[in-house]
């Protein structure tokens, strides 16, 4: 009798050893068998990767153009410059949201687009010769926003910005202090890039568990952290002044050019919009996606498709926008209410993402909201 029992007992600690995995695999449980795996290869393979890459060679245009004006500053040298710095800009917006893996590593978009820039601690970089663009207290001097400052901001004519450049006294410093900066944003680039094409695609891909640590639960709480903190409040609600008793027009994206940020909000919305809908990089292509999942979930809010609901609301935060003019600096000076609604429009996805559809993930938000919204 005792072996008997003995034996019902292995059998049932067998049997619970098997049903348990790790979190590296996909636990397909009830109603929830979504291939996410699928998802995971189609969001690496056709969407992030591509992207970066595109990214990258964007960078190199810039690497170029920058040295070439450094050999030889002149009014078509810097117009060459600000042209491929444009350029990587709006690219940057494809790949902004991706903080994780490498990038999240390297705190890769900390250093690459804080903004507004520290034009105070940027000069004082440039006279003393002498920084460490590694450091965190440096973020704020460096990246786009930094090179703004450098090729739009010295001055108000052409002739007067490459004058910084060929001045016999600090222009050899400026040169240097921008080309340090390329190169930094290329190295940065270059070792994110690597890392998706070397190895962490396949960690990325194989991670498709439901655990917190997953693939799908960091890169939901990634799109809607980016969401919600760079493009709502980085690039509207904080130079509209949502969050204070005052506006802030010198805390809009590309200040110094003026007439870009509205490019750059408009690149990024749609780059997120294409990821929730997996579709493929410069294609009309789409596979497997977050909008997907929710269709393959049957997750319905107020009688429609929460998917269809996220999507119109997409829809309808950038046709609020097309009414902001180019420069968005400009715009919070003479009518900031158009801001103020395009706000609005973006913060009811908040909603809609963030409870909605990580409810329907089984996904915990990981990281603190700070703006009282």
């Amino acid at each position: 009798m005792k072996k008997f029992l003995l034996s019902i007992l292995t059998a049932v600690l067998f049997l619970s050893a098997c049903s348990s995995g790790d979190d590296n695999e996909e636990q397909v449980t009830g109603k929830d068998a979504f291939d996410r795996k699928g998802m995971l290869i189609n969001i690496a393979d056709n969407i992030v990767i591509p992207a970066y890459q595109n990214f990258a060679s964007d960078m190199a245009v810039l690497k170029t153009t920058t040295a070439d004006f450094v050999a030889s500053a002149n009014e078509n040298t810097l117009l060459n410059l600000r042209s491929a710095w444009s350029e990587a800009y709006i690219s940057w917006q494809t790949v902004s949201m991706y903080e994780i893996g490498k990038a999240e590593e390297l705190s890769y978009r900390n250093f690459m687009n804080v903004y507004p820039t520290n034009t105070v601690g940027i000069e004082a970089n440039i006279s003393a010769g002498s920084y460490d663009l590694t450091t965190v207290s440096q973020q704020d001097e460096q990246g786009f926003a930094a090179l703004d400052y450098l090729i739009n901001g010295l001055s108000d004519t052409n002739t007067g910005t490459v004058e910084f450049y060929v001045n016999s006294s600090d222009g050899a410093k400026y040169k240097k202090y921008l080309t340090d900066l390329v190169e930094r944003m290329d190295m940065l680039t270059t070792a994110v890039v690597t890392d998706w094409t070397n190895g962490y695609r396949d960690t990325f891909v194989a991670n498709s568990g439901s655990s917190a640590t997953s693939s799908l639960d960091k890169l939901v709480n990634d799109f809607i952290f980016h969401y919600e903190k760079h493009l709502r409040a980085g690039k509207i609600g904080i130079p509209a002044g949502v969050f204070t008793t005052e506006t802030f027009d010198n805390k809009v994206e590309a200040f110094y050019k003026g007439d870009l940020s509205k490019t750059l909000f408009n690149a990024n919305l749609s780059a997120m919009q294409d990821l929730f809908n997996g579709k493929h990089y410069a294609s009309t292509t789409t596979g497997a996606s977050f909008s997907s999942y929710l269709d393959f979930l049957n997750t319905i809010k107020n009688g429609e498709d929460l998917s269809q609901i996220i999507n119109d609301q997409f829809d309808l935060s950038r046709s609020k926008a097309s009414s902001l003019n180019e420069d968005f600096s400009d715009q919070v000076k003479t009518n900031n209410t158009p801001m103020l609604e395009t706000f609005d429009e973006l913060q009811k996805n908040v909603v809609f993402l963030k409870v909605d559809m990580l409810q329907a993930f089984s996904v915990r938000v990981d990281f603190v909201d700070a703006d009282g919204d």
